[in-house]
């Protein structure tokens, strides 16, 4: 499939957003950043869709859409930045196997080149991490319950998958999300010398040393750290300082810190787990995505069903306090991303079909909307190209 031009539509709508002020023709810089988000739907309408993001203000400006993208759920850039990687999926979380495609992208335009396509070995690919060499992409299967390193190759192209882990057990407290393994994100340590991988049905997360010139996957003694009872980790970060991970456990609708030993690649649990919900919240609400600021010092989680964003104050010792939760603008928020500098996030509210940009406060955290959100259909991921 070859990559889709910039589309008459697609410049009509530019040209109708600088006429009504969305986006402003002074904010539009050549170092403002492009960003992907991609849109969860299949046929016509999955495509991962390219934005210029301005630094000054906030505004996103569509630039380009690359369809026949089934299913983008997640993707994620290599570090030279040449490279996109996406879940293409006819029927997601379906008996096949799925794919993860790999682009070319064009870093003036956002428009993308199809390199290939490689299969997932396992269904519902939920998660992808590029390796800080660029060497190796890693996967986690959330309904298979398994995780896999596949090789990058020099062009960019994938190679099939080299290490492929079924992770094993289940029954928990849960016993409709938690009657089996399902692998819910999979990243890579400061360090690139460790993988960790969220097993939601398995109150785990895995541990792995990672050998990314080879791609190869080789579980830690011990395998796991545990988490909370019932919680359900989901994703994963690291604070900037390389000393702690976080999980958003998705059941229990709170974060967990661990301590990183950077010798042993262990995780030890540092503290209780911290809620991202107020206290007399009675409704249905499950985490998704959390996200840190690049000067380590705030946290946010997402909230589907309250429908909003936690604000968690990090402290010296790495753990959190949180002081605010906001309105995340949109149903279901999904997906988070904070662009360099640490003044803006954006926020992919799913089923509300739309993103919302936020200006960042460096002294509080607190977060003011930029405007009104954008329409985009289905949004699930976001990613940004410096």
């Amino acid at each position: 499939m070859e990559a889709m031009p910039i589309r008459r539509s697609t410049l009509f709508t530019l040209a109708v957003c600088l006429t009504v002020g969305l986006v402003s023709p002074l904010s539009m810089k050549a170092e403002d950043p492009l960003v992907f988000i991609s849109s969860f739907a299949g046929g016509d309408k999955g495509a991962v869709n390219a934005y210029r993001l301005s630094l000054a203000d906030g505004k996103l400006a569509p630039l380009a859409r690359t369809g026949g993208v089934e299913n983008p759920f997640f993707i994620a850039l290599s570090p030279d930045r040449r490279f996109l990687y996406a879940v293409h999926a006819l029927a997601f979380g379906g008996k096949e196997d799925e794919e993860v495609a790999a682009y070319a992208i064009d870093p003036k335009s956002g428009a993308l080149t199809l390199l290939n396509r490689q299969s997932a070995r396992g269904s519902a690919t939920c998660h992808l991490d590029v390796d800080a060499t660029g060497k190796t992409l890693l996967l986690a299967n959330y309904s298979s319950g398994s995780v896999a390193a596949l090789p990058i190759r020099d062009d960019g192209s994938l190679g099939e998958v080299v290490s492929f882990v079924q992770h094993t057990g289940g029954s928990g407290v849960d016993p409709k999300r938690q009657d089996g393994p399902y692998a819910h994100s999979f990243i890579v340590s400061p360090d690139n010398r460790f993988a960790y991988a969220a097993d939601l049905g398995l109150d785990q997360i895995r541990c792995y040393a990672l050998d990314a010139a080879g791609a190869k996957l080789t579980p830690l003694d011990p395998a796991f750290a545990p988490s909370p009872p019932g919680g359900g980790p989901r994703h994963l970060t690291f604070h900037p300082d390389g000393k702690s991970l976080y999980a958003i456990n998705e059941l229990s609708n709170t974060v967990s810190h661990y301590r990183y030993d950077s010798a042993t690649g262990a995780l030890t649990v540092a503290g209780d787990a911290v809620s991202t919900l107020p206290a007399d919240f009675e409704g249905k609400s499950y985490t998704a995505d959390l996200k840190i600021t690049p000067d380590g010092k705030f946290l946010y989680g997402t909230n589907r069903g309250h429908d909003s964003i936690a604000i968690f104050r990090i402290a010296a010792d790495g753990s959190l306090t949180r002081t605010a939760i906001e309105p995340s603008l949109g149903k279901g928020p999904q997906n988070l991303l904070i662009a360099p500098g640490g003044k803006w996030l954006l926020c992919a509210n799913m089923p509300g079909n739309n993103v919302a940009v936020f200006a960042i406060d460096p002294e509080t955290g607190a977060l003011k909307a930029a405007g009104d959100p954008i329409e985009v259909v289905s949004p699930s991921c976001i990613r940004l190209l410096p």
